[in-house]
């Protein structure tokens, strides 16, 4: 009787530790962006242009590219291929806040 009362407790704290964890990584998944009323990132600068010309441009809607609810504006299509491609390492850290 014993062991069936530990077993049953060991089950039910792993399965309690098992949707912490789950509930945890969903709620940690989706980084809010930083959009303001327009639901435009980063005010509407190109955020790779801060890594491939080191200042910041103003992006074009012409090069639009919605990602995480925002939308993201690019200089040229060459950055906004860079952003589709690979977003995270473009995005900055904390969703832009």
């Amino acid at each position: 009787m014993i062991y069936v009362k530990q077993l049953i407790l060991t089950v039910f704290g792993l399965t309690l530790m098992l949707l912490f964890m789950m509930i945890t990584a969903c709620s940690t998944s989706k980084t809010p962006i930083n959009t303001g009323s327009q639901g435009i990132a980063l005010k509407g600068y190109d955020t790779v242009a801060y890594f491939t010309v080191g200042k910041p441009v103003k992006g074009d809607s012409q090069f639009g590219h919605t990602w995480k609810g925002a939308t993201w504006l690019f200089s040229s299509k060459e950055h906004l291929d860079l952003f589709a491609a690979s977003p995270e390492k473009y995005a900055p850290q904390y969703g832009g806040y």
